[in-house]
């Protein structure tokens, strides 16, 4: 029996001098810990706060009853969304531009940053990137504009060339079947130099060696890119690609909405779009039907994001956990 108390005696004066120890190390590095407070706080304020109202998609709210007042009604706007005659419409208009976003746009950002990695002369690289990074910050009501003055129909650039070259106009806006189109590579024109830069920083952290093998052994550059480079930014590759996943019904309110007008709306039609016209901006806003639209939205996002990194698993890639 004595040796379990000598060991709890001395365990007791360990366990004392731990915590002092830990208390040292925060207020040692006190602004280490300021700094990353104020990400939690913003997810805490901005993303689990409003969860609390995420319950009035069960509810017929009422702005004087308040939350807690209004009469539950269950999944009654569920049932309505589902049953809805523009549903299948909505619904297969937002996944097809979504995945046709998806799958055009996550190989081009790879491609940039393999090519910018082999360039070596300053200037040249530098003026690579800041064209293709320039319009990742132009604002979306800007792009639009640009978008619309580009395939104006009587004056744009674009269809002044077609005329040129003895071909009739398009009217690319008044197209159903070109939104899809000119959304995707618009995005892609606008987002490829941001979206590189985290492929070109794994790209800086492949062992050199690896490449100084690789030139001893005969490989071309294409073959370094091929047998070094992309198993290096796999990894990162495959985590972009489930995140991305799970925001497929996340296609982009703003854009979608400047690039709509009557003649391409069966194709442009998307769920936050009609989220907007349904719920909110109509004369009486129905802000319960609206919020159990979003709320379907996300289950939705959290099931594909659960299945692909299920999947990442299986076959023994790199997963979220």
């Amino acid at each position: 029996m004595s040796v379990p108390m000598n060991k709890q005696v001395l365990a007791m004066p360990l366990k004392k001098g731990a915590k002092r120890s830990i208390r040292k190390k925060l207020l040692r590095s006190w602004q280490l810990y300021v700094l990353m407070a104020i990400p939690f706080v913003y997810l805490i304020i901005f993303k689990y706060v409003p969860m609390y109202g995420a319950q009035i998609a069960f509810k017929n709210y009422s702005v004087v009853k308040g939350i807690w007042g209004s009469d539950w009604v269950g999944l009654k706007h569920f049932d309505r969304f589902i049953h809805s005659y523009d549903f299948w419409r909505i619904l297969k208009n937002t996944l097809l531009l979504s995945f046709y976003n998806l799958l055009a746009s996550f190989p081009f950002p790879i491609v940039l940053a393999l090519c910018l990695n082999y360039i070596r002369g300053g200037l040249y690289k530098k003026t690579i990137q800041m064209v293709t990074y320039a319009p990742h910050f132009v604002s979306i009501v800007v792009m639009v504009g640009i978008i619309k003055e580009l395939l104006d129909p009587r004056t744009g650039i674009v269809n002044r060339f077609i005329t040129a070259l003895g071909f009739p106009a398009i009217n690319f806006m008044g197209e159903a079947s070109m939104f899809k189109s000119i959304f995707v590579w618009s995005d892609i024109w606008q987002h490829i130099g941001f979206n590189c830069i985290i492929f070109l920083a794994a790209l800086s952290g492949i062992d050199p060696a690896q490449h100084e093998a690789a030139v001893v052994d005969g490989a071309t550059k294409l073959k370094r890119m091929w047998h070094v480079d992309l198993p290096g930014i796999m990894p990162i590759a495959i985590i972009l690609l489930i995140l991305n996943t799970g925001h497929v019904l996340d296609v982009g309110f703003e854009k979608v909405l400047l690039l709509q007008n009557p003649v391409n709306l069966t194709a442009a039609e998307i769920i936050d779009t009609y989220v907007y016209k349904v719920g909110l901006s109509s004369q009486v806003a129905n802000y319960s039907y609206s919020t159990a639209i979003g709320l379907f939205k996300s289950i939705i996002n959290l099931i594909l994001l659960l299945t692909v990194n299920k999947i990442a698993q299986k076959t023994k890639q790199t997963s979220l956990w």
